[in-house]
């Protein structure tokens, strides 16, 4: 039995504003985000970065539940090149969270180690076997936990391009997290992606950009934070991600995943309050309106 896509849209709060990086912007609180997914109809979330929810795994699901939403998954940038470090700590505390709220999904980003999204070193060899090898034992600890692991590739991380995310493909088992909007900026074809390897997308970020602003990005004329204050992003079906080509090859491979709605929003006050930035819940209501529309013809 298949559930059909107005079932699996859930939210995150990044569309909110809510982010990992220290001085992102203006953060709105939960009781305000949750209470606003609610009244826009959406029936699930993922966690937002830690400190967002409660850090006691019950207290997580707790919250959620008492808002009326289900735990789809996190968003858990570990290192994952470094032969010196361990990653499996952090990501079995975050995937203790996930099962205790019945969540499904750990999205993994491969962090450079440092704060920010603007600058990345390059990898050697010895980075990449590192990366993947530990890739592999993430997918395993997710399975023993009944949960499915995937690899977000996401600018400013260690896998942030096209060729990068085929190198995870072609290296590792661990599923993939496609973020339309990340792929793209980072000079991927998000398109090509989910034409080609339906299968193995476990998970999605939709998001839509404004082409002209991720160029700036990829020609070193704006930093991926200055691209997003001036609105990179933007709701779906405002930008230049063909959302109705990727939706419709995903569902006619048989994709029951979850649809996350993400828009990478820097606000810098409450807009209640006159705060300047985008106007979350108008345009979270306009990316719904969107897939559900693509949906219909999928």
């Amino acid at each position: 039995m298949t559930t059909p896509v107005p079932d699996r849209i859930a939210a995150a709060p990044i569309s909110w504003g809510v982010c990992e990086v220290p001085g992102w912007g203006w953060q709105h609180q939960p009781p305000t985000v949750l209470a606003q997914m609610r009244e826009l109809g959406i029936s699930a979330t993922e966690f937002g970065p830690d400190g967002f929810l409660p850090d006691a795994p019950q207290a997580k699901a707790d919250t959620l539940a008492g808002y009326g939403l289900a735990a789809v998954g996190q968003f858990v940038p570990v290192v994952l090149h470094d032969p010196a470090h361990d990653p499996l700590p952090v990501v079995e505390s975050a995937m203790e969270g996930l099962v205790a709220a019945s969540a499904s999904t750990v999205v993994i980003a491969a962090a450079t180690g440092v704060d920010g999204y603007d600058d990345r070193p390059a990898l050697d060899e010895l980075g990449w076997s590192t990366l993947l090898a530990n890739l592999d034992r993430i997918d395993d600890a997710a399975r023993a936990h009944g949960l499915v692991a995937t690899i977000h590739p996401h600018v400013g991380t260690m896998v942030e391009s096209g060729e990068e995310t085929q190198r995870v493909l072609d290296g590792s088992r661990i599923g993939l997290c496609l973020d339309t909007g990340h792929l793209l900026i980072g000079g991927g074809d998000p398109v090509a992606v989910a034409t080609e390897h339906p299968g193995r997308i476990a998970h999605m970020h939709l998001k839509d950009v404004d082409l002209a602003w991720a160029r700036k990005v990829q020609a070193g004329d704006a930093t991926y934070t200055e691209a997003v204050a001036a609105g990179m992003y933007v709701p779906l079906g405002a930008g230049d991600v063909d959302i109705a080509a990727i939706v419709t090859a995903l569902e006619a491979d048989g994709y029951q995943g979850w649809y996350v709605l993400e828009q990478d929003t820097i606000l810098t006050g409450d807009p209640a309050d006159g705060g300047e930035g985008p106007d979350p819940v108008a345009d979270v209501r306009a990316s719904v309106a969107h897939l559900l529309s693509v949906a219909k013809g999928a």
